[in-house]
C-alpha cells in the first residue's frame, strides 16, 4: 500500500475496489457503473479517482483502470484475486485438528480406556465448537468488509 493515504475505503468505494481486482483484466467507468448498477459513469469514475489517488488503482493510456497495490482491508487476507475473511484461516486449522482427533480417536477406541474414550469426545466437542464460531464470524466479517 505505498503512498495510499490512510483514508478508509468502504462501501461503494470498497465494492468498486474488489470489483476491479476480481475482473482480472482493465475495466473503464462504464464498465464500474454497469457492474456496480450506479447511476451515471461519473459517480463511477469519481470512485475509480479516488482509488488512483489513494494508490491503490494506476489507469493504463486508454482511460481503464487496473490494480496498483493490494488494500490492507481489516478482518480480511489476500489469497490470490479473493478477499477472504481472517477467521476463515483459523477455521481451517480448526478443522484440520479436529481431523486428527477424529482420525485418533477412530484409532485407538477398540483399545482404550472409557476415560480417554470421554476426555477425547468432550477434546473433540471443543474443537468443533471453536472451528463453528470462527466459521461463523467468518461468514460475518465477510459481510462487513471494511479497511
Amino acid at each position: 500500500m505505498t503512498g495510499a493515504s490512510s483514508e478508509k475505503l468502504e462501501g461503494i468505494t470498497l465494492d468498486i475496489y474488489l470489483h476491479v481486482v476480481k475482473k482480472g483484466h482493465p475495466v473503464g467507468p462504464r464498465d464500474v457503473m454497469k457492474a456496480m448498477n450506479l447511476s451515471s459513469p461519473s459517480v463511477a469514475y469519481r470512485h475509480l479517482q479516488k482509488l488512483e489517488e489513494l494508490g491503490y488503482l494506476q489507469k493504463n493510456d486508454y482511460g481503464e483502470y487496473t490494480p496498483k497495490n493490494k488494500a490492507h482491508v481489516i478482518g480480511h487476507v489476500w489469497v490470490g484475486h479473493h478477499l477472504i475473511p481472517a477467521m476463515w484461516r483459523y477455521s481451517l486449522i480448526f478443522l484440520a485438528i479436529l481431523i486428527v482427533e477424529l482420525l485418533i480417536l477412530a484409532v485407538h477406541y477398540q483399545v482404550e480406556t472409557y476415560e480417554f474414550k470421554v476426555f477425547f469426545l468432550l477434546l473433540i466437542l471443543i474443537t468443533g465448537l471453536a472451528l463453528t464460531v470462527f466459521t461463523v464470524e467468518g461468514a460475518l466479517q465477510n459481510k462487513r468488509k471494511m479497511l
